[in-house]
């Protein structure tokens, strides 16, 4: 383990390639636990619209009845939608 108060220029080569290595290491095994948490977003009507296939005044209406409100953030006028629980929500509904 190194000191974090040395300075970079006083590791030899072979110490600062192994420091690269090990961050590297840390760095894929963040996204790859990241990987699993990602869900499946859209944004937008037009986002909900495409998922649905479906126009945008149609896929209004499906937000607008109350259905898929469980799979909606909205933050000022940005929708973030869930899609794998929009397509859930939807074939419950059915």
């Amino acid at each position: 383990m190194y000191n974090l108060n040395t300075p970079i220029w006083q590791l030899t080569v072979g110490e600062f390639l192994e420091l690269q290595e090990k961050s590297r290491i840390d760095i894929a095994k963040k996204e790859k636990s990241d990987s699993s948490i990602k869900k499946n977003l859209v944004y937008g009507i037009k986002g909900l619209a495409e998922l649905l296939s479906c126009s945008p005044t149609t896929a209004q209406k499906i937000k607008n009845s109350g259905v898929i409100d469980k799979a909606i953030s909205q933050f000022g006028r940005k929708l973030i939608i869930d899609a794998d629980l929009v397509l859930k929500l939807i074939s419950k509904e059915s």
